[in-house]
């Protein structure tokens, strides 16, 4: 052996034993047992579940991805077989979550920074054929209707929905502010906007749910629908809208999108805790990097890994 070498090797031993020991130690209150992060079907959510994820393993986390469903997932929630949710619309999973929180199982963890916005959408082009648009009210005559309708549907206009596991309430919105159209629903995330980008090109009659933040609203020329005004009582009294006999008739809420989880997430990890409810990311962050996953063909775990790089003084804040 070089004379020095032992010493140097030993040196380099105790720093590293050092580094962990340190690592141990920031960890220290928290459970080895891994951290279960629901994965949903789109694109945005996968992203912000595995930035939350890598974020968690550098700070010396277990983490483990559990595909659940968007709204039955709080169910397990509540019982701790599912930690973490990443995504909670206040578009679509407000309701869902509210009462699962009021039975204090599940805990709000805050916002996420990134607002929703999600309704029926329409190309700008379609305003000629039905000139009222954007009021929804434009939507009850019978010739506008027609106008999106497909050979499946007519005479009545078909409305694209998003997966049945979103919610949303488009058959009771429907039905509610008697409207001559169909609820079709997408299989995936993915075939709807394949649909939407089909029917563009051609100009064909369409009407579809369109969410933000995503890339979407800004690589096409389009409005949402301006139905009555959300509010809790429209969901829940049929006499607080304008169908006095059935609720449901208003549009979707728009609002914050929330993280969620079991509410024993707190003591079981209480430094991955912290970490979780510091996470912060913006629409606009959100819609590049769904850009580049949906339409540029890189992969999640290649944006995630960018984002990483780019952005390792901030994510390291969220984990001291």
């Amino acid at each position: 052996m070089i004379p020095g070498t032992r010493i140097v090797t030993i040196a380099a031993a105790a720093l590293a034993l050092s580094a962990s020991v340190a690592l141990t130690s920031a960890r220290a209150d928290d459970s080895p047992d891994p951290i279960k992060l629901t994965l949903h079907d789109w694109t945005g959510q996968l992203i912000t579940t595995h930035l939350m994820g890598e974020v968690l393993k550098k700070a010396g986390n277990s983490v483990e991805y559990v595909q659940a469903d968007y709204l039955a997932q709080f169910a397990g929630l509540k019982t701790g077989d599912l930690d973490v949710a990443m995504e909670i619309w206040a578009t679509t999973g407000q309701e869902a979550m509210d009462k699962s929180v009021a039975t204090g199982k599940v805990e709000n963890f805050g916002e996420t920074g990134m607002l929703a916005k999600e309704e029926w959408w329409f190309p700008e082009y379609m305003k000629e054929k039905c000139p009222g648009l954007p009021n929804w009210e434009a939507l009850k005559d019978e010739a506008c209707a027609e106008a999106f309708s497909t050979a499946e549907t007519a005479p009545k206009g078909r409305y694209l929905s998003g997966p049945v596991t979103w919610g949303g309430f488009d058959e009771e919105r429907v039905e509610a502010l008697d409207l001559p159209f169909e609820v079709v629903h997408a299989g995936t995330d993915a075939a709807l906007f394949a649909e939407l980008e089909s029917a563009y090109q051609r100009k064909a009659p369409i009407m579809l749910w369109i969410y933000a933040p995503h890339w979407a609203p800004a690589k096409y020329k389009g409005e949402w629908v301006e139905f009555p005004e959300y509010s809790s009582e429209c969901y829940n009294d049929p006499k607080a809208g304008l169908n006095p006999d059935l609720a449901y008739d208003c549009g979707k809420p728009f609002g914050p999108i929330w993280k969620v989880g079991w509410s024993g997430v707190k003591d079981k990890w209480p430094k991955a805790y912290a970490a979780i409810k510091a996470f912060n990311i913006n629409n606009e962050e959100m819609g590049a990097m769904i850009t580049d996953v949906d339409l540029n063909g890189k992969s999640v775990d290649d944006v995630v890994a960018a984002w990483m790089d780019a952005n390792e003084a901030r994510w390291k804040e969220w984990v001291k």
